[in-house]
């Protein structure tokens, strides 16, 4: 264990309010051991860092609730860059059997954010083909330890099926929306979280007047050509197809998915996009938009993105795959790339309904799993979209805190800055409850009672460019 660390003099956030009040926070055993307005226990011996934080805020460490960095065959330079941004904790979003038992075993990564919560390998037409498929699989996967269930390419027909079981044996179900499939009822059957807020028309389509007509339009087209039985080494063939698919879905999309894109977003309909949006406050199914995801999707022509100066961490073959796909982005129809501005442009507005509705929304960013993402960086560009959804500072703030707490239901462990949480900090030269923009202002990080400074995190980022380089 580290030695005690006290922080003193620094403005202590109440993530639930959004007060502010100077407190000295003492750290011992990589937990918070006590938070006051004065002078704070310490060891009788007086053997304690002391770091004068006068000036600053704390506030608990970010997590970011949709990564995929597990999936890297050596994640420890991910790890350190996302430490080095305030991400404390992540929910991996892709699992296998293997990595299952390697966290049973202990075996995996403790080094950089912890670890929060991990699923078994995605719901899929492989795994998920049928009804009676995808309810093994539910029983396996809970059988497992898994901490969620993900739907990834799961179908209307079969979704039923898998939230009936995961329901009986008592395993959250969530991800992605089945194309067709009516978003409310699966709320309302017990749908735990919406990623990518469907993704594409999952939820847009409930907030149209011609709901049935588009829903019953994409129930009727032809999905992607995905094995629906096992063979050998089909595991591995889905793989393949996945990681294309993933780099960007938008060049997948067909003339006859745009047209019925083009019509829900004309009939987009504020109102019924309220509708939608109490229904799911009412439910508790929670949204993780990873709104920089859908960006880097349907805007792939964003110079922006592809001038970003975090780039610099990216290795040559990933951006030279990642420039291959926005080259051909830009080689799509002007009327395609229209509907997917408008699409992002809605998905923003409808996003900044399902907060001023009550719906919990959780800061994820799908790192690792998008093109034009960096590990840590990408979390913060989160922050900014969720700004630019409407999303308050204090709300963005409880997004990636004290919300992802709640959700998981580790209140009493991450989420705030209170005696008995795990010593996870950030500290910020900006009053993060009065812009977003000083959520990214990270003066110093404290991961499990270890203190960070500035110093420590810029030597981190430029030991990693300079292996980039060196590549």
């Amino acid at each position: 264990m580290p030695r005690p660390l006290l922080l003193t003099g620094g403005s202590v956030v109440d993530v639930r309010t959004g007060s502010v009040a100077v407190r000295s926070v003492l750290v011992r055993d990589g937990r918070i051991a006590a938070v006051g307005d004065g002078p704070v226990a310490e060891p009788s011996t007086g053997d304690v860092d002391r770091v004068d934080v006068s000036g600053r805020w704390i506030v608990p460490g970010y997590n970011d609730m949709h990564a995929h960095t597990l999936e890297l065959s050596d994640p420890a330079d991910a790890f350190a860059l996302m430490l080095t941004y305030g991400v404390t904790g992540f929910r991996q979003m892709s699992g296998s059997p293997a990595l299952l038992e390697r966290r049973r075993d202990g075996r995996l990564p403790d080094a950089g954010p912890a670890l929060l919560a991990l699923p078994g390998a995605l719901l899929t037409p492989l795994n998920a083909g049928t009804a009676d498929r995808a309810r093994a699989t539910v029983r396996e996967q809970a059988a497992q330890g898994a901490d969620f269930v993900k739907m990834g390419l799961v179908t209307a027909a079969v979704h039923p099926a898998a939230q009936e079981e995961a329901n009986r044996v008592g395993i959250p179900l969530g991800g992605h929306l089945p194309s067709g499939a009516d978003a409310l009822a699966a709320a309302r059957a017990g749908l735990r979280f919406v990623e990518h807020v469907g993704p594409g028309l999952g939820v847009l389509s409930s907030c149209s007047p011609d709901k049935a007509a588009i829903e019953a339009d994409l129930l009727g087209r032809r999905g992607l050509p995905v094995p629906t039985v096992r063979f050998p080494f089909a595991d591995k063939v889905f793989g393949a197809l996945l990681r294309r698919i993933v780099v960007n879905p938008a060049l997948l999309t067909r003339p006859d998915e745009i047209a019925i894109m083009r019509r829900a977003l004309d009939t987009f309909d504020e109102d019924a996009a309220r509708s939608v949006a109490r229904v799911f406050a009412e439910t508790d199914t929670w949204h993780c938009p990873t709104l920089i995801r859908e960006r880097t999707n349907e805007r792939g022509d964003d110079c922006a993105l592809h001038g970003h100066s975090d780039l610099r961490f990216v290795s040559p073959g990933t951006m030279k795959l990642w420039e291959r796909t926005a080259r051909r982005f830009r080689k799509l129809p002007p009327a395609t790339r229209e509907v997917f501005r408008d699409l992002y442009a809605a998905q923003l507005r409808l996003t900044g309904i399902l907060a001023e509705e009550g719906v919990g929304i959780l800061a994820g960013s799908d790192v690792t799993g998008a093109s034009w993402e960096v590990p840590g960086t990408s979390l913060h560009q989160e922050f900014d979209e969720l700004a630019a959804a409407g999303l308050s500072p204090l709300r963005i703030l409880q997004s990636t805190t004290v919300d992802p707490a709640r959700f998981l239901g580790l209140d009493d462990e991450i989420g705030t800055v209170e005696i008995g949480r795990r010593a996870d900090l950030v500290v910020l030269d900006g009053d993060p409850t009065a812009d977003v923009a000083n959520l990214h202002r990270v003066a110093g990080v404290v991961r499990a009672g270890t203190h960070h400074s500035r110093a420590d995190l810029d030597a981190t980022r430029q030991r990693l460019a300079a292996d980039r380089r060196a590549a």
